[in-house]
């Protein structure tokens, strides 16, 4: 039975019920967090072999066992708030930044859909889509979601009562509101093309093979959708909001323990979001055929591994010279893409 991503052609697809949603939803609070542990790990011994060093060696076998290690350690670590703190916003705001990595990735196709065998109690015969939200405006959707994650490390910086947090949480108003507008700019070509905001759209408009990737269609908007992704997710050489050698840890100075380590979830799950995204829009999409999720998985693989080899190779850069790639570069390049794109289209 041929089909397409979960949700669509419901006269082929099983129906989509609020438990099926449910158990994806818990699928990807479970999945997702261990990934960005994990993911943690994979950032240590990839700089490591960049670095010619080892990385983590000594708990467990070729230091496996590190993850384990330091989840105990922030479980166990005191959560310290400083004495003359905003309370309540200080301890929210990390849960901001989670919960909004993860609302993203509802309406963003994680993991093949399946149905669960007859045999498991209550559970059994039910249909677990692709998508937990499928929605006609998905890319919207998620992309307001990663928007509104800026709140967390905005609120943590700005409720501290410390001048590096405060530093931070200026440096985090100006970068993430700066290149949502380039986010937006550089999706909105291939949006034109497929005249959807789906990404089920998106998926079946690139279903004629590698030359029908968006990629080739739309290169400048790929590359600044590439650029725009790292400084969404505070990644070198964006990553100003933290920078140690400049403002100690920026809106992160007075976390500690769990709290600390939701930061570090929101961000690697949005890393995780935007190397989906980028597979989605630009790269195919998954194929209707079930060996497509292979291939979705290696496309992610490549983009987390590509935020880690940046990492490892490119300098920070300045406020100044962030603000001025945005406004003065890719602003301009974005529009031109736009303009250029529109006119192919009615000609």
């Amino acid at each position: 039975m041929e089909t397409t991503l979960a949700g669509h052609a419901m006269e082929t697809l099983p129906h989509v019920t609020w438990l099926g949603v449910l158990i994806k939803a818990v699928i990807i609070l479970a999945v997702i967090s261990a990934i960005a542990g994990f993911g943690t790990f994979i950032e240590r011994k990839v700089l490591a072999f960049m670095q010619r060093r080892l990385g983590p060696m000594h708990v467990g076998p070729f230091g496996l066992l590190q993850l384990a290690a330091d989840g105990i350690k922030l479980f166990t670590k005191e959560d310290i708030v400083p004495q003359n703190a905003n309370r309540f916003i200080f301890m929210i705001a990390p849960i901001i930044t989670a919960a909004t990595a993860f609302i993203a990735l509802s309406a963003v196709p994680v993991f093949p859909d399946f149905t669960i065998p007859e045999f498991i109690p209550l559970l059994g015969g039910t249909f677990v889509p692709s998508i937990a939200a499928d929605l006609n405006i998905g890319i919207l959707f998620v992309l307001g979601m990663m928007a509104a994650g800026l709140y967390g490390p905005l609120l943590a910086g700005m409720s501290q009562a410390n001048k590096w947090g405060i530093i931070g949480a200026a440096r985090t108003a100006v970068q993430f509101l700066s290149y949502e507008v380039v986010t937006g700019l550089s999706i909105l070509a291939p949006i034109m093309l497929v005249g959807s905001l789906s990404f089920v759209d998106f998926n079946d408009y690139q279903q004629g093979g590698i030359g029908s990737w968006l990629i080739w269609q739309q290169p400048v908007a790929f590359v600044l959708f590439l650029i725009a992704g790292f400084a969404e997710t505070n990644r070198t050489p964006f990553d100003l909001l933290e920078h140690e050698a400049e403002v100690v840890s920026g809106y992160a100075t007075e976390y500690s323990g769990m709290r600390w380590g939701m930061f570090f979830i929101g961000e690697y799950a949005n890393m995780i979001t935007v190397s989906i995204i980028a597979a989605v829009v630009f790269l195919g999409g998954y194929s209707v055929e079930g060996i497509g999720w292979l291939f979705i998985i290696l496309k992610v693989a490549f983009f987390f591994f590509l935020m880690l080899w940046v990492r490892a190779s490119w300098p920070h850069i300045r406020p100044d010279q962030l603000m001025w790639l945005c406004w003065k570069v890719l602003m301009p390049i974005a529009l031109i893409n736009i303009l250029i794109t529109a006119i192919v289209i009615l000609l």
